[in-house]
């Protein structure tokens, strides 16, 4: 599974009530954002050459990202009760992730309550 970093509201990483992002202002971000495009599934190959497929309508892929290949590696954000996550990201995705915080009046947090920075840092 590895470490994953979330856009929320709450200081605990558990949003709830007035606190969540609302799947609506996720949609709204993704409309807007012209580097992120929402794709509604996540499609990765095993080494032994299956392939796995997630499909959530709140997936959404950075396209920007410098690592980012069409049939490869891929920063994908996932909307999940109320909160949008990314499972191992580096700085750049951390850095991306903050500006999409600040659009949400929210902050970046790590699953152990850390708290992440516009230059993509633990503080």
């Amino acid at each position: 599974m590895g470490y994953e970093l979330h856009i929320t509201r709450s200081e605990d990483g558990l949003a709830r009530g007035e606190a969540a992002i609302s799947f609506e202002e996720w949609s709204k971000l993704l409309a807007q954002d012209t580097e992120m495009r929402r794709d509604g599934y996540a499609e990765v190959r095993a080494p032994d050459g299956t392939t796995i497929r997630m499909e959530d309508e709140g997936l959404a892929v950075w396209t920007a990202y410098s690592a980012h290949q069409e049939n490869g590696k891929r920063a994908w954000f996932s909307f999940y009760r109320g909160s949008i996550t990314c499972s191992n990201p580096d700085a750049e995705i951390v850095r991306k992730m903050w500006r999409i915080a600040q659009q949400l009046s929210a902050v970046v947090q790590g699953d152990e309550g850390e708290l992440y920075d516009e230059h993509g840092e633990a503080r």
